[in-house]
């Protein structure tokens, strides 16, 4: 097959299948590279459309493709989506039971199943193994899909020891084309994933990691759960995630939240197996839940219609912050990344990195990533830009960040950086933020007074800034580099090398000022149907219940019946017959077989 009659068939299978008229971006040339049996490996961002890159080659080639990937629920949701859209799939994985695992395997050699999802563990033993032999030794084998290919990362954040065995792979089967695939990886992780899967012959394929669709806003932490609250005011009805560094503080969010009229849940690894899946089942398949919660949760989450995720703490690298966001706003319409940080996140997460028993050179990698972080936070240029520059993507300035539409003031910060680090150093190095700035805008406090620090030449010297500034001084003191905040003496504050030729007079030392006042967010909800008349929002609305008492049925969440975009258009459309429906995006043939009929009585009854 020449690669144009390739890509001619991958068109029509697409609209056939999956109700689109044409693929996004490089789609086209990943799916024709591996239907005509080439190796890829691709990043592209969540919400991308990774997985049409596989699933159309796997529709096009002969036999079962073998999908690899680490998340029960991930499989589970992937498989009912396709079987909505009239594919042949299933999983193995450790939920099913013996007589459901043989039943799989059976459709399998038979020919009945066109992808098969297995978690690597399950693929590597004896009998997953097997099962493969006998799909290849009969020429029905189509491909290997590895999904979330950065887990092979030992320095990664989401590093699973398994995938490093998916190598044999290569060995076992070299003349089946394999595609990996992943959302998050620095130069360093991708040349990592081509080396440990044996994928040096790869095309590599660099979508672009923007995702115009969401806002990026970082506040000052200074009253979490108040600030937290001020964020969701106007967000009651719509899914979002708030991401906390500990298991306690995920439960009593998650209390606080319900207590204050949210469908919160909460998620982490300390909750048993059976709470965790039924919280996790109820954020796919219900609507409006937020899902509190640790790192534990997320990684492969495929739910569309997320309309924030929140970060109440510092996440603990760039690329972690980048794909924890990225699970906002998959469907493309506006979504919210917010995040409130302070020196004690920074504190927490520096001595996680001190702490572990990781050997130096992935503690420096750590470190690295983390100082990348920092200087996300207190960037005084458009955030999406940072972002990008990281993952090696030029930009120009988004104007739909909180530093866009809210440009911070720069200004000469050496002098006030003195004073704040002539503070820390006459105080002993031994005292926190607090008591430091109590020192310098000359809060005589019984501590103060206690340790004679209203005698200190430091004391009052700051008082032309306000309590807020000095911790904004602080803050960015620390993403400099020039303090260090000790978590395990009480937050004290401590001066590194760095700061000497600031203290000398040496450096100069820039500083941003933010603009007081909330840079305000585009609405997920309200914005889904702002550009709809008032009557066809009112029918976006009914569709969206349709779709939900539909999705209760049948026991599948509710975006696998159809997304909030085709309901959207839908709405806006009222197609009258059943070739009408054809044209809606999303709409391929085994929903309009299955649904047409009453979705054409709804929207002419």
């Amino acid at each position: 097959m020449t690669n144009e009659t390739t890509a001619g068939a991958a068109r029509r299978l697409l609209k056939r299948v999956f109700g689109f008229d044409a693929f996004r971006g490089a789609q086209e040339e990943i799916v024709v590279h591996v239907a005509d049996g080439g190796d890829a490996l691709v990043l592209m961002p969540t919400g991308g459309g990774k997985s049409v890159c596989y699933q159309v080659p796997a529709l096009l080639r002969a036999g079962t493709a073998i999908v690899v990937s680490p998340l029960i629920a991930l499989m589970q949701d992937q498989v009912e989506s396709l079987n909505q859209l009239g594919v042949a799939a299933a999983f193995l994985n450790s939920s099913l039971d013996w007589p459901t695992v043989r039943q799989v395997e059976a459709r399998a050699l038979e020919g009945a199943l066109d992808l098969l999802y297995m978690a690597p563990e399950r693929l590597l033993t004896e009998r997953g193994l097997d099962l493969v032999d006998r799909l290849d030794r009969s020429g029905r084998l189509a491909l290997f899909a590895i999904d979330e290919a950065h887990c092979v990362s030992q320095w990664g954040h989401d590093f699973r020891p398994e995938y490093l065995q998916l190598s044999a792979l290569h060995q076992r089967y070299p003349a089946v084309p394999r595609i990996a695939l992943t959302a998050t990886a620095d130069a360093a992780t991708r040349r990592e994933i081509l080396d440990r899967l044996g994928l040096g012959e790869a095309r590599v394929f660099v979508s672009s990691f923007d995702r115009p669709n969401i806002r990026y806003t970082v506040v000052e932490k200074h009253n979490a759960r108040r600030q937290l609250e001020d964020f969701l005011a106007d967000r009651k009805g719509e899914a979002g995630i708030v991401y906390c560094l500990s298991r306690r503080k995920v439960e009593e969010t998650a209390a606080w939240l319900v207590a204050r009229g949210w469908d919160a849940l909460p998620y982490h690894a300390g909750l048993d197996a059976a709470t965790r899946a039924e919280n996790q089942r109820r954020f796919l398949r219900d609507d409006g839940i937020v899902m509190v919660a640790t790192i534990a949760f997320g990684m492969g989450i495929d739910k569309p219609d997320v309309r924030f995720v929140a970060h109440l703490d510092l996440p603990k690298s760039i690329e972690a912050y980048y794909q924890e966001t990225g699970r906002a706003g998959r469907d493309g319409e506006p979504a919210e990344a917010w995040m409130a940080y302070g020196l004690q996140d920074l504190a927490l997460q520096r001595a996680r990195i001190e702490e572990s028993e990781a050997e130096p050179r992935q503690k420096l990698l750590e470190t690295q990533r983390l100082n990348t972080l920092l200087a996300y936070c207190e960037a005084p240029r458009c955030r999406r830009q940072v972002l990008l520059d990281y993952f090696g993507e030029a930009s120009v300035p988004c104007g739909n960040c909180d530093v866009c539409l809210e440009p911070p003031q720069l200004w000469d910060g050496t002098v006030a950086a003195q004073k704040a680090l002539s503070a820390i150093w006459r105080t002993g190095m031994r005292f926190g933020v607090g008591h430091l700035t109590d020192v310098l805008v000359g809060k005589a406090t019984d501590k103060v007074r206690s340790w004679n620090h209203d005698a200190l030449p430091t004391f009052g010297v700051g008082a032309d800034l306000d309590e807020a500034d000095w911790r904004g001084v602080f803050r960015q003191l620390a993403a400099a580099g020039l303090v260090q905040v000790a978590l395990a003496e009480h937050g004290a504050v401590k001066l590194t090398e760095d700061a000497r030729p600031v203290l000398k007079g040496e450096r100069r030392v820039e500083l941003r000022r933010v603009v007081t006042g909330r840079a305000k967010g585009r609405r997920g909800r309200a914005a889904a149907v702002a550009d709809l008349a008032p009557a066809d929002a009112g029918l976006f609305e009914r569709l969206r219940a349709w779709r939900t008492d539909t999705a209760r049925r049948q026991g599948v969440p509710a975006y696998v019946i159809l997304h909030d975009r085709t309901l959207k258009t839908l709405a806006a459309s009222r197609p009258r017959a059943a070739e009408d429906l054809a044209a809606i995006p999303g709409m391929g043939e085994a929903k309009i077989a299955r649904y047409g009929e009453e979705l054409l009585s709804m929207l002419n009854g």
